[in-house]
C-alpha cells in the first residue's frame, strides 16, 4: 500500500483517505463535505491542465479543485 496525493490517481483508481496536509481551514472544509479519513473514494475523471477532479464518494459525485486535491492523501493498493 502506498500513500499519495489524490490528484496522482488515474481515472478509475480507488483509494482510501489517509490524512490531509497542512491547512486547518481546508481540513474543516473537507470534513464538512464528507471527506473523512478512512472513507473510500474513486477518481472518476480529471480535467486537463490542472483543472477540476471528479471523485465518487459514497453514493454521490463531487468535483474538487486540483489545488485542494493536492492536500488529500490517499492509500492505494498496488
Amino acid at each position: 500500500m502506498s500513500i499519495r496525493p489524490l490528484h496522482i490517481l488515474l481515472p478509475g483508481e480507488i483509494g482510501i483517505i489517509d490524512h490531509f496536509n497542512k491547512d486547518a481551514f481546508l481540513q474543516t472544509r473537507f470534513v464538512e463535505m464528507g471527506l473523512l479519513p478512512g472513507i473510500q473514494l474513486r477518481l472518476v475523471k480529471k480535467m486537463p491542465l490542472q483543472g477540476t477532479i471528479e471523485i465518487k464518494i459514497r453514493a454521490f459525485y463531487m468535483s474538487l479543485r486540483w489545488e485542494d486535491a493536492n492536500h488529500i492523501m490517499v492509500r492505494v493498493d498496488e
